[in-house]
């Protein structure tokens, strides 16, 4: 297999090869994305959009935003049954640990409760039980008597230890904190500072799924598994183990069992080291027609080792490194056109002006004559979706001057240079992967991860070890 029919696999499994909708988005194409995807990494920096709503942007177009809001946090519905099957979702989502904090569909909260019950350490729990042992109770009992409720409106009358957590976090948060790792509480919604409201599970979730039996962790391992694989296409050890940071024995266990079954088939890339993994129903697209941005914490580009292999794309988020030090930008996304990752962006939006900044723009090495063009039609068609109604060119970046150019000129010089790109409404380029050269898998490779239990967080955060990770 070639690194190019690699990467077109990759983006097909991700939803980038498939058709845009022609008319109104519902909660359909949702539905769509996610079986793709299977879950949107939630991220709270809103310099430009909160990055869990940009996966299906990129993946549908301009969309309402509302429409991930009433599927994470609509009403539950009491009546009717849930069929958990964990490769077609019902849409309706709940917020847990599943790469890191992600939305989830409902359906694959039973396939998590080993993490729910793994005994994570804590230390702040064994110490806030000596000092207050009838603390987590009473939160329990709050939130029976007064509903969904935040750390803040519950932690009003305990008091806040200060110096120990790096984010000077009470007791009460902690617990809560705790509690949501072990699925004990659960977010009814956010506020308007994105701040969790945690409730009781049976507040959050349907009775089928809570009243649902937990599978043995063998076989939820195996289904998360599968699920990781069918969104990534192709990948290595490392890379299926990572989506939902699987414990590094369950891991083992399941990827032995998936390739002897011929779910996970062993493939070579031409170029590249190492053996990779082929799931079964994997698709090799002719082409993929893309053309939009891509968030920081989208799947195609969760892995940054994996972007490099695939893409030639070194990409790192520069949110926490000093101003003076980065590269590229603070709030960086990379532009997707075709079936490579083109050119890159620093974006910000100024609500209060209705602009949307790009302070700099850089191209790859070998982009197409037309990027520029191509960018500047996605970043107003960006920019119209964020409600802003400007886009400021770039002032920095090897891209800068032709970007501006394209911005200046309008539609003008873009419908050419579109057409090339332009979405096909058919599935008939898509086919099954069919690859002749096979290797064995490689004994018992743990896939470079840390032994023990996962411990899910954004990365490039620092956190003590001991620490509950948040959002």
């Amino acid at each position: 297999m070639t690194v190019a029919q690699a990467r077109r696999i990759a983006l097909a499994a991700t939803g980038f090869a498939d058709p845009r909708p022609a008319g109104a988005i519902d909660a359909r194409h949702l539905r769509r994305v996610l079986e793709r995807v299977a879950l949107f990494q939630i991220d709270s920096v809103n310099v430009l959009q909160r990055a869990h709503y940009l996966p299906l942007y990129s993946r549908l177009g301009p969309y309402p935003t509302t429409l991930l809001d009433r599927a994470a946090y609509g009403p539950v519905r009491r009546t009717g049954g849930v069929k958990l099957d964990p490769l077609r979702f019902s849409g309706r989502l709940f917020e847990y640990w599943g790469h890191v904090a992600s939305y989830l569909p409902i359906e694959l909260h039973p396939l998590l409760r080993w993490r729910m019950q793994d005994q994570h350490p804590w230390p702040a729990i064994s110490r806030i039980g000596r000092e207050q042992p009838k603390l987590m109770s009473w939160i329990r009992d709050e939130l029976a008597a007064n509903g969904p409720m935040t750390a803040a409106e519950l932690e009003s009358d305990v008091p806040r230890r200060t110096g120990e957590w790096g984010w000077n976090w009470s007791d009460v948060k902690i617990l809560l904190e705790w509690m949501f790792w072990r699925g004990e509480v659960l977010v009814s919604r956010r506020n308007a500072g994105f701040a969790r409201l945690y409730a009781l599970p049976e507040v959050v979730l349907p009775p089928g799924v809570l009243d649902a039996p937990r599978p043995d962790d063998a076989a939820a391992m195996r289904a998360l598994l599968g699920l990781s694989a069918r969104a990534l296409g192709v990948a290595n050890e490392i890379e299926l183990r990572d989506y939902f940071r699987l414990p590094v024995a369950g891991f083992r266990t399941a990827f032995r069992e998936l390739v002897e079954a011929g779910e996970l088939r062993p493939v070579e890339i031409d170029d590249l080291k190492g053996v990779s993994y082929l799931h079964r129903d994997a698709k090799l697209p002719r082409r993929v027609s893309a053309a939009t941005l891509v968030s920081p914490f989208d799947p195609i580009v969760w892995h940054r080792n994996r972007t490099e292999r695939l893409f030639d794309f070194n990409y790192r988020i520069e949110i926490y490194v000093p101003a003076p030090k980065r590269v590229y930008g603070y709030y960086v996304l990379p532009f997707l056109l075709g079936d490579r990752l083109v050119a890159r962006v620093d974006l910000k939006a100024d609500r209060r002006n209705g602009v949307l900044e790009v302070p700099a723009a850089y191209v790859e090495p070998g982009a197409p004559a037309h990027t520029a063009d191509a960018l500047a039609t996605e970043l107003r068609r960006f920019a119209g979706w964020l409600a802003l109604t400007r886009v400021e060119g770039p002032a920095k970046g090897n891209l800068a001057k032709k970007l501006r150019t394209a911005l200046r000129d309008g539609a003008a010089t873009t419908t050419a240079a579109h057409a090339e790109i332009a979405p096909t409404d058919s599935d008939d380029e898509t086919a099954p992967v069919d690859t002749e050269r096979h290797v064995p898998p490689p004994a018992d490779a743990d896939g470079g991860h840390r032994d023990g239990p996962v411990a899910p967080k954004p990365r490039g955060t620092r956190r003590r070890p001991t620490a509950p990770a948040r959002v």
